[in-house]
């Protein structure tokens, strides 16, 4: 199969934009489109919330707490970002108790977050997410919207496994970090779904005022059901199958070899495949999980030559 197609369309889409780089800020296409589906997705979920919100109250008089800009603008900050602050307090952390077996580390690796070298990452979500707030209706999620979708979720996601999140670990200074298949995995873990985990402590989305809640059920980011659990486990297997193909670790070199040992391959010595190539595979990958993800969410069914649906809310229900 030729990946051509999909590797010329993730080259246009990780250009800086020309707008911007008479600025001297450099921006690309895919990073606008994730931080538009991001901010959409986000409002969309607090909609849905709030509605659910009013009909459990009924009559009564129901605690609504006013939307502040400010509040949403926190909300996709910390999402978007809150999974590097967690990885570097980790490895921190993990770096005190263990100082005979492990290097001392800093936040994410040793290097320094985003968003704290530059700030035009948090403040491309930040216009975005007041351009998603001027739009006066935004259509609840559904079948309709969500299956092409998935192809933007699939492309996007995997410029985040696959581009952003390996090079900190396979570029460490230290030869124990950036050799580490586990540091690797555990990194695309914490950074993809990190910022998850908070929105999941604090009601960052509902209309109520901010409380430490551990057990609303809208918002536990970990459920045996809904659109979490595939974007949970996305995470690591992803990262792992784009080093497994490109042989970014001498482990994924050596796993490669006895793959291809057990399938039957003993005489040609095993060669890393290109890594445009492997993200272009890794995006299908990916995008056909959020089709089936999206597919089961809303059970889609054949009956009787055509399809039919029950739209379900946004957590889904067993996938």
């Amino acid at each position: 199969m030729s990946f051509q197609p999909f590797i010329s369309l993730y080259r246009y889409a990780i250009e800086p934009i020309a707008l911007f780089s008479w600025f001297g800020v450099e921006v690309c296409s895919i990073e606008l489109i994730a931080a538009l589906r991001f901010c959409t997705i986000l409002r969309q979920i607090r909609e849905d919330l709030y509605a659910k919100h009013l009909r459990r109250a009924g009559d009564k008089p129901a605690s609504v707490e006013e939307r502040s800009f400010l509040r949403d603008a926190c909300t996709s900050l910390t999402i978007k970002f809150g999974g590097e602050a967690i990885m570097g307090t980790l490895l921190s952390r993990t770096c005190i108790m263990r100082t005979n077996r492990f290097p001392c580390l800093g936040p994410l690796l040793g290097v320094p977050p985003s968003f704290v070298l530059s700030g035009v990452s948090p403040s491309v979500y930040i216009a975005t997410q007041a351009i998603v707030e001027c739009i006066p209706v935004i259509p609840p999620m559904s079948l309709s919207s969500e299956l092409p979708l998935s192809i933007v979720d699939g492309f996007t996601r995997a410029w985040l496994l696959c581009s952003l999140v390996p090079k900190p670990v396979i570029t460490h200074a230290s030869p124990v970090i950036a050799s580490s298949p586990w540091t690797l995995l555990l990194s695309s873990l914490v950074i993809a779904n990190g910022g998850f985990f908070i929105m999941g402590m604090i009601t960052f989305l509902m209309p109520t005022p901010l409380t430490l809640h551990m057990s609303q059920p809208a918002e536990r980011p970990i459920k045996p059901y809904g659109w979490t659990a595939t974007d949970f486990c996305c995470a690591p297997s992803i990262t792992g199958l784009y080093a497994l193909l490109t042989h970014a670790q001498p482990f994924w070199a050596e796993l490669h070899s006895v793959i291809s040992t057990v399938l039957g391959n003993r005489g040609d010595k095993v060669v890393p495949m290109d890594p445009e190539a492997a993200r272009a595979l890794c995006a299908l990958i990916l995008t056909g999980m959020s089709f089936t993800r999206t597919v089961k969410n809303y059970r889609l069914v054949w009956k009787k030559g055509e399809f039919h649906y029950l739209t379900l809310s946004w957590t889904g229900d067993r996938y």
